[in-house]
C-alpha cells in the first residue's frame, strides 16, 4: 500500500486540467415596473404615454360645453339664493307672528285686570289716603308692560279713545271732555278700552 499525498494530488489534477473556466452571467434585477423577462422600460415610451393622454384630456375638454356647464352654475346659484330669500322672509314673518300673539295674549290679561283697576279706583274715591297707594303700585307695575292711562280731561274729544256719554252745553266752541266718568286704558299704543266720558262745548 502506498502513501497518499494529497497535496502531490492536488497539483497533477491542477496541471492536467485544461477546460475553459465558464463564465458566469449575473442575475437580472428584480423587474419593479412589472415589464416581462428582463425587458427594460424606454424613458421615451413613458413620454408617448403622457403625450397621448393629455391628447385624451384635450380633446375630452374640448367635448364639454363651457358656456352650458356656467349657465348651469348660475342657475343653481339663483336658486339657492331664492331659496335663501324665502327662507328669511318667511322668519320675519314667524317672528312677527310670534310677537304679535304674544302682545294679543299680554293684552287680554291686561282686558282681564281692567275690572280691579275699575274697583280699586271707587275705592280710591272714598277712601284716597287707604286705597291710593295700593292703586299706584298697580298701575305702575302695569305700565311696565305697556299700559298706560288715558288722560283726557280738558282734551278735545276723539271717538277713537273715548265714548261720550253726557254733554253739557257750554259757549259753542270745540268739543272737550269735561270728565272721565270710566277710565280708559291703551296697551302698548293701541286702545285697550275707550273712556267713558262726559264733553262740553
Amino acid at each position: 500500500m502506498s502513501d497518499f499525498d494529497p497535496d502531490t494530488e492536488r497539483a497533477t489534477e491542477v496541471e492536467d486540467y485544461t477546460g475553459e473556466v465558464p463564465r458566469v452571467r449575473p442575475a437580472a434585477p428584480a423587474d419593479p415596473a412589472g415589464f416581462g423577462d428582463g425587458d427594460i422600460a424606454d424613458v421615451d415610451d413613458a413620454d408617448v404615454g403622457q403625450s397621448n393622454l393629455d391628447d385624451e384630456l384635450a380633446e375630452l375638454a374640448g367635448e364639454i360645453d363651457v358656456l352650458a356647464v356656467l349657465a348651469e352654475r348660475d342657475q343653481f346659484k339663483d336658486l339657492a339664493m331664492r331659496v335663501q330669500a324665502d327662507f328669511e322672509n318667511y322668519r320675519k314673518r314667524a317672528t312677527a307672528q310670534a310677537t304679535a300673539d304674544t302682545d294679543r295674549a299680554a293684552g287680554r290679561i291686561a282686558e282681564a285686570l281692567l275690572p280691579v283697576l275699575d274697583a280699586a279706583e271707587s275705592a280710591y274715591l272714598a277712601h284716597p289716603d287707604e286705597v291710593g297707594p295700593l292703586l299706584n303700585l298697580m298701575l305702575a307695575e302695569l305700565r311696565k308692560h305697556g299700559l298706560e292711562t288715558l288722560d283726557l280731561v280738558d282734551q278735545p274729544f276723539d271717538p277713537e279713545v273715548a265714548e261720550a256719554v253726557a254733554h253739557q252745553p257750554g259757549d259753542g266752541g270745540d268739543v272737550v271732555v269735561a270728565e272721565v266718568l270710566r277710565s280708559g286704558y291703551t296697551w302698548r299704543g293701541r286702545t285697550l278700552r275707550a273712556a267713558m266720558v262726559r264733553t262740553k262745548d
